[in-house]
């Protein structure tokens, strides 16, 4: 995740500690940190959306993790010292024991987070979400009334998925409203925006598309880099103007950590004193961090390296504890994510500034070219402007960004 709030306008939030290491911790120690842990609990969904990296269904999927069984995973990630676990899905709130599960894990000291679409939240299930002390609930709009609606494959999602939205923060829970970037949606953003001020809506996550699931067949088309520079400048922009106002609001994207880079050269170019402090931030995050400080679970128990990979796992956890799943590198993809500057090609073995970045996400780079450590596609930058010069790449490597195939 890119902060925008705290790396353009120094604005803290409350789980920066997650992202940037603890006061007077280095940024070795910080490396070692355990993963925030996304369980996908359940497969099951009420919607059918065209980027759901789940290809989640309205139907009962066989073999999920019983409540029993989810206990005891929840015990090894307590155990593990895992920070936070976000209950995700499918669509999470279609899981009967989940307020049981999240009441437990709570229990054990882990704090609970929720990802959702909020065509399901009540006012009692958003009392309930209340009173479990979920510390915040995930409710995502991929567009505004109509065109939410045929992103996510159901006349009237944009409605109750607002209602849900209002009925959290009547009762005073912290909203993250998620959306996803894509040909559909992507002028629809400044909309979007209004809607949160207007809503009160307390953070925005606006994530970049992964090509897996059912976005992995082109269903849903990503925007070219041009758009791509375009729309992460209007969220600056907007960022810039809201805290300018006084508006606390948290404002993140999330799965490019090229917008890290890029937001670092505006501040080079506009801030120059607040340079060196992005640029450690950015230095102390280390970028994409999956198989490092994120991870998935599946709703089989399958662990992945984040909650993209569930065509590759590491191991299961009825059969093995997470935490001993997740320091076993053995495997050599969760070896080579947690050491990938050796094994990665092209423009990112290049760039100066892949200490920040971190090879961004590596699954958006098998989906396009079949190789885990080739360049990931979805970067924007020029070649200047990540220090490359003219000369030809090395074989193998490909030319400069151009977005998705």
């Amino acid at each position: 995740m890119i902060s925008v709030s705290k790396l353009l306008c120094g604005a803290a939030a409350p789980n920066d500690h997650l992202r940037y290491g603890k006061s007077g911790q280095t940024p070795e120690s910080f490396s070692l940190q355990r993963p925030i842990v996304v369980w996908n609990c359940t497969r099951s969904c009420n919607l059918h959306c065209v980027h759901c990296y789940a290809t989640a269904s309205n139907q009962k999927y066989e073999g999920e993790l019983t409540t029993d069984e989810g206990k005891a995973f929840l015990r090894d990630l307590a155990d593990f010292k895992a920070p936070v676990i976000l209950f995700s899905g499918g669509e999470p709130v279609m899981r009967g024991d989940l307020f049981d599960l999240a009441s437990y894990a709570k229990g054990l000291g882990i704090k609970v987070a929720l990802s959702t679409n909020g065509t399901l939240i009540t006012e009692d299930v958003a009392r309930r979400l209340r009173d479990v002390g979920f510390g915040e609930v995930g409710i995502s709009l991929d567009g505004i009334g109509g065109n939410n609606d045929r992103f996510r494959g159901s006349k009237g999602a944009f409605d109750a998925a607002l209602q849900g939205i209002r009925n959290s923060v009547s009762l005073g829970l912290r909203v993250s409203l998620r959306l996803t970037i894509t040909g559909y949606n992507y002028k629809d953003i400044p909309a979007i925006f209004d809607l949160v001020e207007r809503e009160k809506i307390d953070r925005v996550c606006i994530y970049h598309l992964a090509y897996v699931g059912r976005a992995g067949d082109k269903r849903v088309d990503d925007i070219t880099p041009a758009q791509t520079r375009s729309v992460v400048d209007f969220i600056f922009e907007k960022t810039a103007e809201l805290h300018g106002r006084g508006l606390k609001k948290e404002i993140l994207t999330v799965d490019n950590h090229v917008d890290g880079v890029y937001l670092y050269l505006k501040v080079k170019r506009e801030q120059p004193e607040r340079a060196a402090e992005v640029l450690e931030l950015l230095q102390r995050n280390g970028g994409n961090s999956s198989g490092i400080r994120i991870g998935a679970v599946d709703n089989l128990g399958n662990v992945h390296a984040d909650q993209f990979w569930w065509h590759y796992s590491f191991g299961n956890v009825r059969q093995r504890k997470f935490g001993d799943i997740w320091m076993d590198t053995s495997d050599p993809l969760m070896r080579g994510l947690k050491n990938r500057r050796p094994l990665l090609k092209g423009r990112c073995s290049l760039c100066q500034y892949l200490d920040l970045c971190g090879g961004n996400l590596r699954v958006r780079a098998e989906a396009t070219y079949g190789d885990v450590w080739a360049p990931d596609p979805a970067c924007y930058l020029t070649d200047e402007e990540i220090g490359l010069d003219r000369s030809p790449l090395p074989a193998g490597t490909t030319p400069a960004a151009g977005g998705r195939p």
